[in-house]
C-alpha cells in the first residue's frame, strides 16, 4: 500500500540524515536516473528537477510519524533536516526488498553539497542532449549559479563514478 513511500524511507535510512529539501529532491532524482526504482514524476523548476509527488510523499511520511522534519533557522532562511523515526524504522522492516548499491549511492550523494547535486541532476535531466548543448542549457537555465566549465566536467565525472559504483542493474 505504501510501497513508494517505503522506497523513499529506505533511501533516507541509507543516507542517515539529509539536510535540505532541495538536496533530498536531487538525491532521489539522481537515484532514479541511476535506475533505482523510484517512480515519482519530475519536472524542471528553478532549482532543477523537482517532484511535487515526492514533496507530497515526504509530507505524508512526516504526518504519519515515519519521518522527522526539523526546521533550523539559518541566517535569513529556514533549512530542513530529515531523519527516519523509530516508527519509520519499524514500518520499513515490513518491506524486504533488495536495492543493491542504494546505500552506497545515497551515502555518496549525501556527502555532496546541494549546489553540486543541483548541477548533477540538471546534467542528468538534459542528458538526451549533446555535452555542448547541456553546457549551453546550463548557462541559460542556471545563469545565477554561475557554474564553471570545470564544475560541469566534475558533474559528468561524478555521474560516471555513480553509475559504475551504484548502478543496481550492473550488480544483478
Amino acid at each position: 500500500m505504501l510501497t513508494e513511500h517505503a522506497k523513499v524511507m529506505k533511501a533516507l535510512a541509507a543516507a542517515g540524515e539529509i539536510v535540505g529539501r532541495k538536496k533530498l529532491q536531487k538525491m532521489i532524482y539522481i537515484a532514479k536516473k541511476l535506475d533505482f526504482p523510484f517512480y515519482e514524476k519530475f519536472d524542471f523548476h528553478f532549482y532543477g528537477p523537482y517532484s511535487e509527488e515526492l514533496t507530497c510523499r515526504i509530507e505524508e511520511l512526516c504526518a504519519l510519524g515515519f519521518l522527522q522534519e526539523e526546521k533550523e533557522k539559518k541566517s535569513g532562511y529556514v533549512q530542513y533536516r530529515y531523519t527516519l523515526t523509530e516508527a519509520g524504522e519499524q514500518f520499513l522492516r515490513h518491506y524486504d526488498w533488495d536495492m543493491p548499491g542504494l546505500d552506497e549511492c545515497m551515502q555518496t550523494m549525501n556527502g555532496q553539497n546541494a549546489r553540486f547535486l543541483e548541477l548533477v541532476s540538471t546534467v542528468l535531466y538534459f542528458e538526451h542532449l549533446s555535452k555542448e548543448e547541456v553546457k549551453e542549457k546550463i548557462a541559460v537555465v542556471k545563469s545565477k549559479q554561475r557554474y564553471t566549465a570545470e564544475e560541469i566536467e566534475e558533474a559528468y565525472a561524478y555521474i560516471e563514478a555513480l553509475r559504475s559504483r551504484c548502478n543496481p542493474k550492473a550488480r544483478v
